[in-house]
Protein backbone atom coordinates (compact mmCIF):
# COMPACT_ATOMS: atom_id res chain seq x y z
CA UNK A 1 0.00 0.00 0.00
CA UNK A 2 0.96 3.83 -0.46
CA UNK A 3 0.25 6.07 2.48
CA UNK A 4 1.18 9.76 1.37
CA UNK A 5 1.55 12.33 3.67
CA UNK A 6 -1.98 14.13 2.86
CA UNK A 7 -3.43 10.59 4.49
CA UNK A 8 -1.45 10.94 7.90
CA UNK A 9 -2.54 14.51 8.10
CA UNK A 10 -6.16 13.33 7.82
CA UNK A 11 -5.75 10.83 9.29
CA UNK A 12 -6.59 8.81 6.77
CA UNK A 13 -4.03 6.55 6.62
CA UNK A 14 -5.00 3.48 7.79
CA UNK A 15 -2.11 3.42 10.89
CA UNK A 16 -3.66 2.44 14.70
CA UNK A 17 -4.02 4.93 17.38
CA UNK A 18 -3.33 3.31 21.22
CA UNK A 19 -5.87 0.43 20.97
CA UNK A 20 -4.57 -2.29 19.45
CA UNK A 21 -7.23 -4.24 19.33
CA UNK A 22 -9.31 -3.66 16.06
CA UNK A 23 -12.84 -5.35 17.07
CA UNK A 24 -12.80 -2.93 20.10
CA UNK A 25 -12.42 0.23 17.56
CA UNK A 26 -15.39 -0.93 15.39
CA UNK A 27 -17.23 -1.30 18.42
CA UNK A 28 -17.06 1.95 19.63
CA UNK A 29 -17.15 3.32 16.33
CA UNK A 30 -20.30 1.89 15.83
CA UNK A 31 -21.16 2.76 19.19
CA UNK A 32 -21.45 6.47 18.28
CA UNK A 33 -22.94 6.30 15.38
CA UNK A 34 -25.95 5.01 17.02
CA UNK A 35 -25.40 7.58 19.48
CA UNK A 36 -25.81 10.00 17.08
CA UNK A 37 -28.62 8.57 14.96
CA UNK A 38 -30.36 8.69 18.49
CA UNK A 39 -29.30 12.31 19.09
CA UNK A 40 -30.92 13.25 15.51
CA UNK A 41 -34.18 11.55 15.97
CA UNK A 42 -34.90 13.15 19.07
CA UNK A 43 -34.10 16.84 16.87
CA UNK A 44 -36.85 16.15 13.99
CA UNK A 45 -38.97 14.80 17.44
CA UNK A 46 -38.71 17.45 18.68
CA UNK A 47 -38.87 19.89 15.46
CA UNK A 48 -42.17 18.05 14.97
CA UNK A 49 -43.72 19.31 18.34
CA UNK A 50 -42.29 22.87 17.62
CA UNK A 51 -44.31 22.92 14.47
CA UNK A 52 -47.42 21.17 16.02
CA UNK A 53 -47.68 22.58 19.48
CA UNK A 54 -46.00 25.87 19.36
CA UNK A 55 -42.84 27.91 20.25
CA UNK A 56 -43.60 28.13 23.98
CA UNK A 57 -44.08 24.99 24.90
CA UNK A 58 -40.83 24.02 23.05
CA UNK A 59 -38.75 26.51 24.78
CA UNK A 60 -40.33 25.35 28.25
CA UNK A 61 -38.83 21.89 27.06
CA UNK A 62 -36.02 22.95 26.29
CA UNK A 63 -35.28 24.94 29.15
CA UNK A 64 -35.99 22.37 30.95
CA UNK A 65 -33.59 20.07 29.43
CA UNK A 66 -30.63 22.49 29.50
CA UNK A 67 -31.13 22.71 33.15
CA UNK A 68 -31.31 19.12 33.26
CA UNK A 69 -28.11 18.74 31.20
CA UNK A 70 -26.32 21.30 33.48
CA UNK A 71 -26.66 19.92 36.55
CA UNK A 72 -25.81 16.33 35.22
CA UNK A 73 -22.72 18.17 33.89
CA UNK A 74 -21.88 19.79 37.34
CA UNK A 75 -22.33 16.85 39.18
CA UNK A 76 -20.46 14.08 36.84
CA UNK A 77 -16.32 14.20 37.43
CA UNK A 78 -14.61 14.60 34.27
CA UNK A 79 -12.82 11.91 33.08
CA UNK A 80 -14.32 9.22 34.85
CA UNK A 81 -15.57 7.55 32.03
CA UNK A 82 -13.25 8.15 29.25
CA UNK A 83 -11.82 5.05 28.43
CA UNK A 84 -9.23 6.17 25.63
CA UNK A 85 -6.98 6.77 28.93
CA UNK A 86 -7.13 2.78 30.33
CA UNK A 87 -4.80 2.58 27.10
CA UNK A 88 -1.21 1.67 28.70
CA UNK A 89 0.83 3.27 25.79
CA UNK A 90 -0.62 6.63 27.11
CA UNK A 91 1.67 6.08 30.19
CA UNK A 92 5.26 5.64 28.54
CA UNK A 93 8.01 6.36 30.44
CA UNK A 94 10.62 5.04 27.39
CA UNK A 95 12.92 8.05 26.54
CA UNK A 96 13.37 8.15 22.56
CA UNK A 97 16.62 9.77 21.13
CA UNK A 98 14.57 10.86 18.25
CA UNK A 99 11.12 10.39 16.41
CA UNK A 100 12.93 8.05 14.08
CA UNK A 101 13.47 5.73 17.08
CA UNK A 102 10.07 5.89 17.97
CA UNK A 103 8.37 4.54 15.02
CA UNK A 104 9.16 0.95 16.30
CA UNK A 105 6.40 0.88 19.04
CA UNK A 106 3.90 0.64 15.81
CA UNK A 107 5.47 -0.04 12.61
CA UNK A 108 5.38 -3.88 12.44
CA UNK A 109 1.39 -3.68 13.77
CA UNK A 110 -0.92 -4.42 10.60
CA UNK A 111 -2.73 -1.48 9.50
CA UNK A 112 -6.51 -1.56 10.45
CA UNK A 113 -7.25 -0.56 6.64
CA UNK A 114 -6.19 0.25 3.47
CA UNK A 115 -5.14 4.13 3.52
CA UNK A 116 -7.48 6.19 2.40
CA UNK A 117 -10.91 4.40 2.65
CA UNK A 118 -11.53 4.98 6.15
CA UNK A 119 -10.94 7.72 9.22
CA UNK A 120 -9.65 6.47 12.54
CA UNK A 121 -7.74 9.49 14.37
CA UNK A 122 -4.13 8.45 15.16
CA UNK A 123 -1.83 9.73 17.11
CA UNK A 124 1.37 7.57 15.78
CA UNK A 125 -0.05 8.81 12.11
CA UNK A 126 1.40 12.22 13.54
CA UNK A 127 4.80 10.57 14.97
CA UNK A 128 5.21 8.79 11.50
CA UNK A 129 4.96 13.01 9.81
CA UNK A 130 7.18 14.25 12.17
CA UNK A 131 9.61 11.30 11.16
CA UNK A 132 9.08 12.61 7.56
CA UNK A 133 10.08 16.20 8.75
CA UNK A 134 12.78 14.92 10.53
CA UNK A 135 14.67 12.74 7.12
CA UNK A 136 13.47 16.05 4.92
CA UNK A 137 14.82 18.54 6.98
CA UNK A 138 18.33 16.59 8.01
CA UNK A 139 17.68 17.67 11.51
CA UNK A 140 15.87 16.90 15.19
CA UNK A 141 12.19 17.12 14.45
CA UNK A 142 12.43 19.13 18.08
CA UNK A 143 14.90 21.14 16.73
CA UNK A 144 12.80 21.96 13.45
CA UNK A 145 9.82 23.20 15.36
CA UNK A 146 11.17 25.27 18.17
CA UNK A 147 12.88 26.98 15.60
CA UNK A 148 9.30 27.55 14.13
CA UNK A 149 8.00 28.75 17.46
CA UNK A 150 10.76 31.24 17.57
CA UNK A 151 9.47 32.22 14.30
CA UNK A 152 6.30 32.57 15.44
CA UNK A 153 7.25 34.91 18.41
CA UNK A 154 6.17 31.70 20.71
CA UNK A 155 8.49 31.87 23.67
CA UNK A 156 6.63 30.18 26.04
CA UNK A 157 6.22 27.04 24.08
CA UNK A 158 8.57 24.27 24.71
CA UNK A 159 9.41 20.45 24.59
CA UNK A 160 6.97 19.02 27.76
CA UNK A 161 10.70 17.23 28.66
CA UNK A 162 10.12 16.06 32.33
CA UNK A 163 14.03 16.94 33.51
CA UNK A 164 13.58 20.32 32.44
CA UNK A 165 13.33 23.14 34.75
CA UNK A 166 10.52 24.83 32.86
CA UNK A 167 9.16 28.25 33.96
CA UNK A 168 5.55 28.55 34.95
CA UNK A 169 4.94 24.72 34.67
CA UNK A 170 1.31 23.71 35.52
CA UNK A 171 1.32 20.64 37.91
CA UNK A 172 -1.40 18.41 35.97
CA UNK A 173 -4.42 16.61 37.72
CA UNK A 174 -6.56 13.35 36.98
CA UNK A 175 -9.46 11.92 38.79
CA UNK A 176 -8.77 8.61 39.88
CA UNK A 177 -11.20 5.35 40.04
CA UNK A 178 -12.75 6.83 43.19
CA UNK A 179 -13.70 10.36 42.02
CA UNK A 180 -10.72 11.91 43.69
CA UNK A 181 -8.68 14.44 42.10
CA UNK A 182 -4.99 13.73 42.57
CA UNK A 183 -1.34 14.30 40.67
CA UNK A 184 -1.36 12.74 37.44
CA UNK A 185 1.84 10.22 37.01
CA UNK A 186 4.73 10.79 35.64
CA UNK A 187 5.11 10.41 31.23
CA UNK A 188 7.71 10.64 28.64
CA UNK A 189 5.95 12.30 25.48
CA UNK A 190 9.21 11.36 23.39
CA UNK A 191 7.63 8.78 21.54
CA UNK A 192 4.58 11.65 20.13
CA UNK A 193 6.16 14.94 20.37
CA UNK A 194 4.17 16.14 17.40
CA UNK A 195 0.47 14.22 18.84
CA UNK A 196 0.79 16.06 22.17
CA UNK A 197 4.62 16.24 23.67
CA UNK A 198 4.93 20.17 23.88
CA UNK A 199 3.73 22.75 26.47
CA UNK A 200 2.03 26.11 25.78
CA UNK A 201 0.20 29.22 26.86
CA UNK A 202 -2.51 31.01 25.74
CA UNK A 203 -0.82 33.81 25.03
CA UNK A 204 1.48 32.03 22.74
CA UNK A 205 -1.55 29.46 21.19
CA UNK A 206 -3.03 33.36 20.36
CA UNK A 207 -0.21 34.08 18.67
CA UNK A 208 -0.40 31.15 16.09
CA UNK A 209 -4.11 31.61 16.28
CA UNK A 210 -3.68 35.44 14.70
CA UNK A 211 -0.63 34.12 12.84
CA UNK A 212 -2.71 31.27 11.06
CA UNK A 213 -5.81 33.91 10.45
CA UNK A 214 -3.77 36.58 9.28
CA UNK A 215 -2.39 34.36 6.35
CA UNK A 216 -5.61 33.17 5.43
CA UNK A 217 -6.84 36.57 4.92
CA UNK A 218 -3.88 38.28 4.00
CA UNK A 219 -4.53 37.93 0.44
CA UNK A 220 -8.01 39.30 0.52
CA UNK A 221 -6.28 42.56 1.05
CA UNK A 222 -3.63 42.70 -1.46
CA UNK A 223 -5.45 44.89 -3.99
CA UNK A 224 -6.18 47.64 -1.44
CA UNK A 225 -2.60 47.66 0.45
CA UNK A 226 0.67 47.34 -1.09
CA UNK A 227 2.26 47.87 2.60
CA UNK A 228 0.86 44.51 3.69
CA UNK A 229 3.51 41.93 4.76
CA UNK A 230 2.91 38.62 3.76
CA UNK A 231 1.45 35.82 5.89
CA UNK A 232 3.99 33.37 7.81
CA UNK A 233 1.82 30.83 5.13
CA UNK A 234 0.43 31.40 1.56
CA UNK A 235 -3.30 32.31 2.12
CA UNK A 236 -4.08 29.11 -0.46
CA UNK A 237 -2.00 26.90 2.05
CA UNK A 238 -3.89 27.89 4.91
CA UNK A 239 -7.44 27.54 2.52
CA UNK A 240 -6.24 23.95 1.44
CA UNK A 241 -5.84 22.93 5.58
CA UNK A 242 -9.30 24.38 6.36
CA UNK A 243 -11.16 22.30 3.57
CA UNK A 244 -12.89 18.99 4.62
CA UNK A 245 -11.09 16.20 3.41
CA UNK A 246 -14.06 13.34 1.95
CA UNK A 247 -14.58 10.33 4.37
CA UNK A 248 -13.30 12.23 7.73
CA UNK A 249 -15.28 13.04 11.05
CA UNK A 250 -15.02 15.28 14.27
CA UNK A 251 -15.77 13.88 17.63
CA UNK A 252 -16.00 17.44 19.20
CA UNK A 253 -18.63 18.48 16.90
CA UNK A 254 -20.86 16.45 14.87
CA UNK A 255 -21.39 19.21 12.28
CA UNK A 256 -17.65 19.26 11.55
CA UNK A 257 -15.50 17.73 9.08
CA UNK A 258 -11.47 16.71 9.53
CA UNK A 259 -9.21 18.62 7.61
CA UNK A 260 -5.34 19.10 7.66
CA UNK A 261 -4.72 18.59 11.34
CA UNK A 262 -7.66 20.88 11.61
CA UNK A 263 -11.17 20.14 12.47
CA UNK A 264 -13.57 22.23 10.02
CA UNK A 265 -17.22 23.35 10.10
CA UNK A 266 -18.10 24.88 6.91
CA UNK A 267 -20.39 27.75 6.27
CA UNK A 268 -23.97 26.51 5.80
CA UNK A 269 -27.78 27.78 6.15
CA UNK A 270 -30.55 26.18 4.14
CA UNK A 271 -33.18 28.41 5.65
CA UNK A 272 -33.89 31.73 5.83
CA UNK A 273 -34.43 32.94 9.87
CA UNK A 274 -33.33 29.76 10.66
CA UNK A 275 -30.25 27.93 11.88
CA UNK A 276 -26.89 29.68 10.36
CA UNK A 277 -23.83 27.57 10.87
CA UNK A 278 -20.72 29.38 10.75
CA UNK A 279 -17.29 29.21 9.03
CA UNK A 280 -14.77 27.91 11.98
CA UNK A 281 -11.61 25.80 12.68
CA UNK A 282 -10.62 24.32 15.56
CA UNK A 283 -8.69 21.09 17.44
CA UNK A 284 -8.82 20.01 20.74
CA UNK A 285 -5.74 18.54 22.82
CA UNK A 286 -6.16 15.80 25.71
CA UNK A 287 -3.05 14.32 27.82
CA UNK A 288 -2.08 12.83 30.69
CA UNK A 289 -3.09 15.26 33.47
CA UNK A 290 -4.20 18.50 30.76
CA UNK A 291 -6.64 19.55 28.16
CA UNK A 292 -6.78 22.17 25.73
CA UNK A 293 -8.56 23.99 22.36
CA UNK A 294 -7.80 26.42 20.10
CA UNK A 295 -10.82 27.51 18.17
CA UNK A 296 -10.59 30.32 15.47
CA UNK A 297 -13.51 31.80 14.22
CA UNK A 298 -13.02 33.97 10.97
CA UNK A 299 -14.41 37.29 10.40
CA UNK A 300 -16.68 37.03 6.61
CA UNK A 301 -14.93 39.52 4.87
CA UNK A 302 -17.10 41.39 1.89
CA UNK A 303 -14.04 42.74 -0.70
CA UNK A 304 -16.98 43.78 -2.07
CA UNK A 305 -19.05 45.62 -0.12
CA UNK A 306 -19.62 49.57 -0.57
CA UNK A 307 -18.56 51.56 2.06
CA UNK A 308 -14.90 51.67 3.92
CA UNK A 309 -12.41 48.56 3.84
CA UNK A 310 -12.32 47.34 7.07
CA UNK A 311 -8.54 47.73 9.07
CA UNK A 312 -5.81 44.81 7.99
CA UNK A 313 -5.74 40.76 9.35
CA UNK A 314 -5.98 39.18 11.26
CA UNK A 315 -10.47 39.52 11.67
CA UNK A 316 -12.34 37.30 13.85
CA UNK A 317 -12.26 35.84 17.24
CA UNK A 318 -9.08 32.91 18.51
CA UNK A 319 -10.38 31.71 21.56
CA UNK A 320 -7.67 29.42 23.76
CA UNK A 321 -8.42 27.33 26.93
CA UNK A 322 -5.80 25.27 28.48
CA UNK A 323 -6.57 23.04 31.37
CA UNK A 324 -4.63 21.10 33.85
CA UNK A 325 -6.99 18.54 34.34
CA UNK A 326 -7.62 15.25 32.21
CA UNK A 327 -10.42 14.33 29.58
CA UNK A 328 -12.02 17.63 29.78
CA UNK A 329 -14.86 19.07 27.04
CA UNK A 330 -13.43 22.42 26.14
CA UNK A 331 -14.86 22.84 22.31
CA UNK A 332 -18.23 24.00 22.97
CA UNK A 333 -17.12 26.07 25.78
CA UNK A 334 -14.85 27.62 23.13
CA UNK A 335 -17.20 28.03 20.65
CA UNK A 336 -20.01 29.83 22.54
CA UNK A 337 -17.49 32.38 23.72
CA UNK A 338 -16.13 33.30 20.04
CA UNK A 339 -20.02 33.67 19.15
CA UNK A 340 -20.42 36.16 22.26
CA UNK A 341 -17.61 38.16 21.37
CA UNK A 342 -18.50 37.87 17.60
CA UNK A 343 -21.92 38.85 18.24
CA UNK A 344 -20.81 42.03 20.43
CA UNK A 345 -18.36 43.14 17.27
CA UNK A 346 -21.26 42.70 14.64
CA UNK A 347 -23.62 44.70 17.03
CA UNK A 348 -21.28 47.83 17.24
Amino acid sequence: VTITTRMLVSHLSGIRHYEKDITKVKEEKEKINRALKLTKSHQDKEQKEKEGKGIEKTDCVKQKKEHDSETKSRNSKPGRNDKEFEQEEYYLKEKFESVIDSLKIFKNDPLFFKPGDQFLYSTYGFTLLSAVVERASGQKFTDYMLKMFRDLDMLSTVLDDNEAMIYNRARCYIYNKKGRLVNAPYVDNSYKWAGGGFLSSVGDLLKFGNALLYSYQAGQFKNRNGKLLPGYLKPGTVAMMWTPVPKTEVSWDRDGKYAMAWAVVEKKQQYGCCRRQRHYASHTGGAVGASSVLLILPEELHPEAPGPWPVAPPRGVIVTIICNMQSVSLNSTALKIAREFDKEKQAQ
